[in-house]
């Protein structure tokens, strides 16, 4: 459900790493909403900066320029303070990251992302919030290990320097990356299994819904025919097996040798442009 804010008192916090990144497109950004809004700009050097700027916030409506990890970073810190469910975040995005942001519907023009903070309506969205407390917003992947090649002997320097000869005289050529190998992992859908660690996968994806349910899908290992994907719905989602890496918005998490996904539906409001 989309209403509109409520609020015209902003709180701006643009992120280091968008100043840096992409200073023009901060400035207008900040420019569109000072002009349209009663604005206060926070310019935090780092996170705990970030972190505080948030916290006093009183009755301004956040609004965040910068990418989807310091969009990850305002819902986490909101999350855990427990004020997510009573805030309608905005973000403008700014960055070299910003497929979350885009994903949800936000639009990656620093302008028409900047009128839709002025303008657009809120969006209640569903939020992953893992065992540990930590908070997904869009698709969580588990990929499978990548087999590296072992790196030189720290103890014979005259090694590295040969082989960096070697690459400025050789011509490069493109390095094959080794095929990934399957992993055992027990996947768990409100407590049913999904899929067992006597079946090796691919891959496994996980994503909030629309109703309150995360949707999950399981790629069995292949063994000569492909082998079809496993999907299911459920509230909560369990991996466990040995220890593994996930991909969540934007960033790498683990390794883990558990962790368990709640959905909370409707946690947590972000404004999009008016549909209308």
């Amino acid at each position: 459900m989309a209403t509109s804010p409520t609020s015209e008192q902003l709180l701006v916090v643009i992120d280091p790493v968008a100043r840096r990144t992409d200073g023009e497109s901060v400035r207008i950004a900040k420019d569109v909403l000072s002009a349209g809004a009663h604005a206060k700009v926070c310019l935090p050097e780092g996170p705990e900066e970030f972190a505080r700027a948030l916290a006093r916030r009183g009755s301004r409506r956040p609004v965040v320029v910068g990418d989807d990890r310091a969009l990850v970073r305002a819902v986490s810190l909101l999350h855990r303070q427990r004020e997510l469910a009573g805030c309608a975040l905005s973000v403008v995005p700014v960055g070299s990251v910003l497929s979350v942001a885009q994903a949800l519907g936000v639009p990656t023009g620093a302008v028409a992302a900047a009128r839709a903070v002025l303008d657009g309506v809120e969006r209640r969205l569903d939020l992953l919030v893992d065992d540990s407390d930590g908070v997904v917003l869009g698709a969580l992947r588990i990929p499978v290990p990548i087999r590296r090649a072992p790196a030189p002997d720290p103890g014979r320097p005259w090694l590295r320097t040969a082989q960096s000869l070697v690459r400025t005289l050789v011509p490069a050529r493109e390095a094959a990356v080794p095929p990934p190998r399957p992993a055992r992992l027990r996947v768990e859908v409100d407590g049913v299994t999904l899929v067992d660690l006597d079946q090796p996968v691919e891959a496994v994806s996980l994503t909030p819904g629309a109703t309150g349910l995360a949707e999950v899908e399981v790629q069995p290992a292949s063994v000569g025919a492909e082998a079809a994907t496993l999907r299911a719905k459920g509230r909560t989602v369990s991996v466990s097996g040995a220890d593994f890496r996930y991909r969540a918005d934007a960033g790498v998490c683990g390794p883990v040798r558990r962790r368990t996904w709640t959905v909370l539906e409707g946690a947590w409001g972000l404004t999009v442009p008016d549909p209308g």
